[in-house]
């Protein structure tokens, strides 16, 4: 049953000149005395080193360690020994440098033990995705991503397709065709790895119709399993990846969303063909196919290239034959020239064109937008890039937005097609840079204020921490000396208890001590004491007897008579009686 294809809109046939550089069959590529590896070869952080200056390293050893989630490790490309960790220029549109690590060759490359995953069927994906990770290996179509998250989709996302892109649309590069026409079995297996990661119920490897041979080859190489091969007709820019999708599956990618989010991951045919000899074969991503073409080139050809190599080394091996009026790095769509042909291919490098001064038109002055809206009809995203290119001009960057800048690919067809001959990709990325340069200068004042906010968040945290501190100190002082006063209260009152006890005890002692001496004195000065005190009070008593009568004045003779008679008698009676003896 054949597969529908859908059409998307816009797009371009340029002319293609890919024949040249199909001639010839693969080859490995001259080992260099000197690679410079930059630490930053994919999309996210640079990797760190690990090894040190003088240090000697093996072919496939690592020496720079992924640094963060999305990042990814550097191999060594050979054996050899590390001269330099430093800034040295790097393939970039800007020309700035970046830290790189240089290792002169031994020339013996030599490897490191290289350890394969036997039965990946039996592996679990998530240790499949660690040595795929651990292996460097990144987006080589030229993105970069790594490629252990495009297998690592949001949990409970089923992943329904996989989509192998052999497509290659650009002009001038054909290293993904010569790689299908002559491994094709690597990037078979490594298309079931991925699919046994993903869990995908489908895989597809889609190819442009302009390259019959690799089609072939691909079809011969997928006999006896259920994977597709698909033949897609040739048409800038249909290795994009939604506009791939559209044109396999029908199905439209969310404007700010990613293809795993319907169902579908995409990997290159060279990725693939990395992941096999990873996972089948214990060997990192240090090489890859780069295809050396354009009119200053005398052999164009695709090497097997180390990373770290110099480009102008690779032109070398393919023979000078003109003086090249520039070179780019990529395609002449989506690629940029390089500042110096001195710097090192990386893993995103995929062609070097020596362009030729007949191969490059010379610069037409720029004219004023006349609005004839063929931008419009060849943007293969549906956008408006005259309406864009306004507000980039205008620096109206908020406006811009509103039109779906970020859903621009940068394929080129917008200024490929303009007759004014406006750069119009140029304000493209200028007004992304700037947007970019905004989000992070807003982002760090978010980050600003969220850590001032938090530093007087601390302090008021603080200060209530002091008060509530000292507020417990005052409160436990207040309790300590109320404890003292009630103690020293408690130890009086226990004092005069202990006094009256002490008074009551001489007392019962003195008394008992009496008793024993049954009621005598013992002391003779008390007993006369005593003696002396009764003869007192019996004088006092006497004397009382002779007292003359009181209150008499009103008494009758015969009552005064009879108190006369009571007191001669009571006189009487009182010296008739004797005095007491101290025997009493």
């Amino acid at each position: 049953m054949m597969r529908k294809l859908f059409k998307f809109p816009g797009g371009l046939h340029p002319p293609q000149h890919k024949e040249e550089s199909t001639k010839q069959s693969l080859r490995a590529a001259i080992l260099p005395k000197r690679l410079v590896l930059p630490l930053h070869q994919h999309i996210g952080e640079a990797a760190k080193p690990i090894v040190t200056i003088g240090e000697r390293v093996l072919k496939g050893q690592m020496i720079a360690k992924a640094d963060g989630y999305v990042s990814a490790p550097v191999h060594a490309p050979t054996s050899g020994i590390i001269h330099a960790i430093d800034i040295f220029p790097i393939p970039h549109p800007s020309g700035l440098s970046a830290p790189c690590i240089v290792i002169d060759s031994d020339g013996l490359d030599e490897w490191c033990q290289r350890v394969p995953q036997a039965e990946y069927q039996y592996t679990p994906p998530s240790h499949l995705r660690n040595l795929i990770r651990n292996a460097g290996i990144v987006g080589l179509g030229g993105a970069g991503f790594p490629t252990f998250i495009k297998l690592n989709p949001t949990p409970g996302k089923v992943i329904d397709t996989l989509i192998i892109n052999g497509v290659e649309c650009e002009p001038y590069i054909t290293c993904d065709d010569m790689l299908m026409r002559e491994r094709a079995d690597e990037i078979i297996s490594g298309a079931q790895i991925m699919r046994h990661a993903l869990h995908a119920d489908h895989v597809i490897i889609a190819i442009e119709d302009n390259k019959p041979q690799a089609l072939e080859a691909m079809k011969i190489a997928t006999r006896g399993t259920d994977i597709e091969v698909i033949a897609v007709p040739t048409k800038y820019p249909q290795g994009g990846e939604k506009q791939l999708i559209w044109v396999l599956t029908g199905k439209e990618c969310p404007s700010d969303g990613l293809p795993f989010q319907i169902g579908i991951v995409v990997h290159n045919v060279a990725t693939a063909a990395a992941v096999h000899r990873a996972i089948n074969l214990g060997e990192p991503l240090i090489s890859r196919i780069v295809t050396v073409t354009g009119s200053a080139t005398q052999q164009p050809a695709n090497l097997e290239v180390l990373l770290g190599t110099p480009v102008n080394e690779l032109i070398e091996q393919c023979g000078w034959k003109d003086n090249p009026d520039r070179i780019i790095v990529g395609g002449p769509m989506m690629g940029f020239a390089l500042h110096t042909p001195s710097v090192p291919v990386v893993k995103t490098t995929n062609c070097v064109i020596a362009a030729a001064q007949k191969d490059v038109s010379p610069p037409s002055p720029v004219m004023p937008c006349i609005r004839c809206g063929e931008c419009a009809a060849a943007c293969p995203v549906s956008l408006l890039p005259q309406q864009m290119y306004w507000h980039a001009r205008a620096k109206e960057f908020d406006k811009i937005q509103d039109y779906k800048l970020f859903d621009c690919i940068e394929c080129g067809c917008c200024a490929y097609v303009c007759p004014s001959n406006i750069p119009l990709v140029h304000y493209y990325r200028f007004a992304k840079t700037e947007i970019w340069a905004q989000e992070r200068e807003k982002e760090k004042a978010n980050l600003a204020r969220q850590r001032h906010e938090a530093r007087l968040a601390r302090i008021e945290r603080e200060k209530q921490e002091r008060e509530a501190r000292a507020a417990q100190k005052k409160a436990a002082a207040a309790e300590g000396k109320a404890s003292a006063i009630a103690a020293e209260r408690q130890a009086e009152v226990q004092a005069a208890i202990e006094r009256a006890k002490s008074r009551r005890d001489q007392q019962r002692g003195k008394a008992e001590q009496m008793w024993q001496q049954g009621g005598r004195y013992n002391n003779e000065k008390e007993k006369q004491a005593e003696i002396q005190a009764a003869l007192n009070r019996a004088k006092e008593k006497k004397e009382l007897q002779f007292t003359a009568p009181k209150n008499i004045e009103n008494l009758t003779p015969a009552q005064l008579q009879q108190i006369e008679e009571a007191e001669a008698r009571r006189r009487r009676l009182a010296q008739a009686t004797p005095p007491p003896t101290n025997n009493e």
